[in-house]
């Protein structure tokens, strides 16, 4: 929802920069930071001198930056005493053209090295390691290699493939073929079956290019900076891939993948000196020098503005079919600006309903939500509308230009500015387990056009600059934004409308693009093209040698798992978890609210609820002063819908809305008197407001189909396997989409709001409330006193209705008493149903679902571990290899088996993927060391890194104590081959399993006609 300006250091405060950071903040000083602080300055190690030591106290790290003698490579170290240590490598990668080619070369790379020359080192590292994080990324003019774990000897194993991929990779033409493009049969083994376009990248894009925002992005970007690589298509343009060649990929990593041209980065707890050695004897040792020639130069600057027009294809999930206009206002910031205060602007404009173009743009109802944005080199801002009507864009220009007028003559309310700098201070206090990875994402554009990183990092001075430079001159914003914005004759005016062909088009021009291949096509090449294609399927059919890769051992795992200590009190009659954790400063608090009594008419608004509630306004505030007091006080307060199934009965559940909040200490008693007042006094009677919420919820539902089609598929796919299965795709599911879409279209919404305190009444009552607080031990008792007078402020909603049971989870905790059963359908009857979705994209999302056992039932192990055998070993190799589709595998959890495929060109043959793998299962045709693998990935999510403000959650949410993990713990352990073959076919085989189907895709006349499939 929100509009973030991206400057060229790649600060983004706004959302995604700082969502937290990790368990240390007790400590001033650490071993690692303490340990770091003794390089010097043109001290040498390992073939890299040191260049600067900064302490960091506003992140609590020290930073080391080198330079490697021999290549010029920059590295950055951050030591921090944290377990998750982290490593990347970035590559600035500059294409000309849309081929995407560095989309493809960053897939091909991870394909097979000199050292590693199995075939996809990288998947196969993935249950090969404990690793909490393994990916890669291409942006718009970098690539990078990042991972993460808290296994010393992984990080060793990890760091070495990482190297020899990156630098030394095999590049292969089928790798090539199967990552990128290729023609081929569409029956790889029939010659007369029709040429197609096949690829895992082809593919992908195809499906990221159905998302109405990425298409209007791309654009957005490419018109803007359209004279060098910011005016191409990064990851590829799907019409333009099939124009790359294997050769050209080649030497854009001759090119680009040199160590002169990398930077490295580093974090966490482990030795510095061992990192240094490794990179320098594995990698950079063997190359000299050079100057590569990737540098990207500052755009043109225009002399006056500009517009455009561009298509997308029509959205059948939008919340008004005529409203489905976008219009957005981009500037280019050429001058040397300092990003923080670029950022802060961005926010005081547009975020929230006190920002001078959410009242002008989103509460007039003229669109539904702003429009995205893009970042890079340069700094950019743009904002605009989407779900508008085509007859308002001359409206919404005008609407822009008075805006700025009016914030260049009324400036900014200082309390605006003071909420911003808190909700820094949050960001900056808040601890997430993967602030390695958000530091190496938040540094790397600035870093990546010779930028120092080190100074983006001393938030502190930021904060303390912009208020000097507010101090000095009052206008100091309304000035930037006359300079930058109101004079500026860099912006461009793009404007994007559905075009009812606009599919039909696509699928036109890529038929003409493979004609045209076709064509220029001889007998001998056609034959060539069978040959090749009849050898990658021998290829990818064939099972790997992988025993060239490094790998832990089952034994590397711990036995054991870490403790959670948590205390159980009352507050106000309410029974409360009790958790003290080094938070530093902070303190979380989540109340579960049981739906137990809730009437069934009322279950679909429930998520409606959720998503207003905090945001209409309640006691003596207005929504404005809600929204204002909420950023001032609290680090968010939300409410969500919570469906958790009973660990060991798939028929009973919890159901019910989840509140969470957070706030720095000192906050406390506001933070707890602002949900008194949601309790007590929540704001029902502004219908227009209710409409601006519903208009950008079901927007936001209808933008996310494209991103997580595979979510949806699996949603719908269990709706009729378990009573839990059912209430989430009433709350999350398609359902729930096309619901909103339902409520957006109303003229009134009068009977909507009505709904709203009958939900209240059900909902935010103490008698059927639990709560959780974490916090350090030398403020819970604080915490404790608070959490009780806000019970006895809430007290008087029990008057409302009589009481209900209290959740069974609470009386779990209850040494003294023994859990009764827990709400549920103890004659829920489980039907097989196969429901297809016809949607506006160019690929699939399909998922088959099966009920199986729950959590604490003896076989669930073995289950989760053929779940993660049957990804990597054997799904990987049809969807996505041989498929093509991006992604696809399956999962274990919630009481069921769920199979899966994102971005997928098929539908029948996937569905038949997934039998197979079953059947292949059964046959046991697995080894040892697959199933040691699988439990190696099994346990690096089990045992992935919990933050302080997390510790104790999942006992508080599903009942399973540390003793029920520990016992899980261990019957995955023991899971041997005969487990899973048995698991295998007493759930999964044919006559034994009760399964659902989803897919959402284009039409499809095969389905359409097959009388099992229910056509939505």
């Amino acid at each position: 929802m929100q509009q973030l300006m991206q400057a060229s250091n790649g600060l983004s405060l706004g959302k995604s920069s700082f969502q937290g950071h990790n368990p240390s903040w007790r400590f001033r000083s650490t071993p690692a930071t303490e340990r770091a602080l003794q390089y010097q300055a043109g001290q040498k190690i390992h073939g890299f001198t040191v260049k600067e030591v900064v302490d960091v106290p506003d992140l609590f790290l020290t930073a080391v930056k080198l330079t490697h003698d021999n290549t010029g490579a920059q590295y950055l170290h951050a030591a921090r005493d944290d377990k998750n240590n982290l490593f990347s490598v970035q590559l600035r990668t500059t294409p000309m053209d849309n081929t995407g080619v560095p989309h493809i070369l960053e897939h091909t790379v991870l394909c097979g090295s000199e050292k590693y020359p199995c075939r996809d080192p990288f998947f196969k590292m993935l249950n090969r390691s404990l690793s909490t994080f393994m990916n890669a990324f291409t942006a718009s003019d970098f690539t990078m290699y990042p991972f993460s774990t808290q296994n010393g000897k992984d990080f060793q194993n990890l760091l070495s493939v990482y190297l020899d991929a990156v630098f030394f990779p095999c590049l292969g033409e089928l790798d090539f073929r199967q990552e990128g493009w290729r023609l081929e049969n569409e029956n790889p083994t029939d010659p007369s079956s029709p040429l197609v376009f096949k690829g895992v990248v082809f593919n992908e894009m195809k499906g990221a290019f159905s998302d109405n925002e990425q298409v209007y992005a791309q654009h957005l970007q490419n018109k803007l900076y359209p004279d060098h690589t910011y005016g191409v298509v990064s990851g590829g343009e799907p019409l333009a891939i099939p124009d790359l060649s294997w050769e050209q990929l080649k030497h854009f990593h001759a090119t680009h993948y040199h160590p002169s041209n990398a930077r490295f980065f580093t974090y966490g707890d482990l030795p510095l000196e061992q990192h240094l050695k490794q990179i320098h004897e594995e990698a950079l040792s063997k190359f000299e020098r050079t100057e590569p020639d990737t540098a990207v130069p500052n755009q043109v600057h225009w002399d006056r503005p500009r517009e455009d027009h561009v298509t997308c294809s029509p959205d059948v999930m939008a919340p008004d079919a005529a409203k489905q206009n976008t219009l957005c206002m981009s500037y280019l910031i050429t001058d040397t600006f300092e990003g923080f205060t670029l950022s802060l602007m961005s926010s005081l404009m547009i975020s929230g309903p006190n920002a001078p173009f959410y009242k002008a743009l989103i509460e007039p109802k003229i669109g539904t939500d702003f429009s995205s944005v893009v970042g890079t080199k340069e700094a950019s801002f743009s904002i605009g509308l989407q779900g508008m009507a085509e007859e308002d864009t001359e409206k919404v220009k005008q609407i822009i230009i008075q805006t700025f007028d009016e914030i260049i003559a009324n400036g900014f309310e200082e309390e605006r500015i003071e909420a911003l700098l808190h909700k820094i201070e949050i960001q900056m206090k808040h601890q997430s387990t993967s602030f390695g990875l958000s530091l190496a994402s938040y540094i790397a554009s600035c870093w990546n056009h010779d930028g120092d990183p080190v100074q983006l990092l001393k938030i502190c001075d930021s904060v303390t600059q912009f208020r000097q430079a507010l101090k000095d001159n009052p206008r100091f914003l309304q000035e930037k934004v006359v300079h930058y914005f109101k004079d500026n004759t860099h912006r461009l005016t793009l404007s994007m409308s559905p075009d009812e062909a606009y599919l039909e088009k696509q699928v036109k021009a890529e038929e003409e693009k493979l004609q045209k291949k076709i064509q220029a096509l001889s007998e001998s090449d056609k034959k060539d093209i069978y040959e090749k294609g009849l050898e990658l399927l021998s290829i990818q059919s064939k099972t790997q040698d992988a025993s060239c890769l490094p790998a832990l051992n089952v034994s590397d795992i711990e036995p054991t798992i870490a403790v959670t200590h948590v205390e159980m009190g009352t507050a106000g009659g309410v029974p409360v978890q009790y958790c003290e954790q080094p938070t530093n400063g902070m303190v979380y608090f989540r109340a579960m609210c049981s739906l137990n009594s809730l009437p069934e008419d009322l279950k679909l608004y429930v998520p409606l609820f959720c998503s207003v509630i905090t945001k209409m306004g309640c006691g003596g505030l207005d929504y404005r002063q809600q929204d204002q007091q909420i950023e001032l006080k609290t680090g968010g307060m939300s409410i969500s819908t919570s469906v958790n199934p009973d660990y060991s009965n798939m028929d009973m559940y919890e159901q019910g809305v989840l509140l969470s909040s957070s706030c720095l200490e000192r906050n406390l008693p506001d933070m707890f008197h602002l949900w008194s007042d949601i309790f007590n006094s929540p704001h029902f009677d502004d219908v227009e407001r209710l409409r601006v919420l519903v208009m950008m919820s079901a927007q936001e539902l209808a933008n996310g189909i494209s991103n997580s089609g595979h979510m949806y598929a699996m949603t719908r796919a269990a709706r009729n396997l378990t009573p839990t299965g059912e209430l989430q795709e009433t709350f999350g599911g398609m359902e729930q989409v096309k619901f909103m879409k339902r409520v957006a279209e109303m003229p009134d919404l009068t009977q909507v709001l009505r709904t709203l305190p009958r939900i209240k009444r059900h909902i935010l009552n103490p008698l059927n409330m639990r709560c959780a607080v974490n916090a350090t031990p030398q403020k819970m008792s604080n915490a404790a006193g608070q959490l009780d007078n806000l019970m006895c402020n809430v007290s008087s909603n029990k008057k409302d209705r009589k009481p209900h049971p209290i959740p069974y989870i609470v009386c779990y905790f209850c040494v003294t008493s023994a859990p009764p059963h827990p709400p549920g359908e103890p004659n829920f009857k489980p039907c097989q149903m196969k429901t297809f979705f016809p949607m506006p994209f160019p690929i699939n999302f399909v998922s088959e679902c099966i009920r199986t056992v729950p959590f604490t039932h003896e076989d669930c192990a073995s289950l989760n571990i053929l779940a993660r055998m049957m990804t990597s070993k054997y799904l990987h190799g049809e969807i996505r290899e041989k498929g093509g589709a991006y992604g696809g595998g399956a999962r274990m959890g919630g009481g069921l088996f769920t199979f899966y495929s994102y971005r997928d060109p098929n539908t029948v043959q996937t569905l038949s993927a997934f039998r197979k793998g079953v059947d292949w299962a059964i046959s046991g045709q697995f080894t040892q060391q697959d199933i040691n693998e699988a439990k190696l990935s099994v346990f690096s999510a089990v045992d992935s890194p919990v933050a302080p403000s997390d510790k104790g959650m999942g006992r508080f949410l599903s009942g399973i104590t540390d003793e029920l993990k520990q016992a899980h713990r261990e019957r995955l352990f023991a899971v041997t081959d005969k487990n899973i073959v048995d698991v295998a076919g007493r759930y999964l085989g044919i006559g034994q399993r009760t399964c659902g189907v989803a897919i959402l895709g284009p039409e499809n006349d095969i389905i359409k006609k097959d009388p099992s499939w229910v056509v939505k």
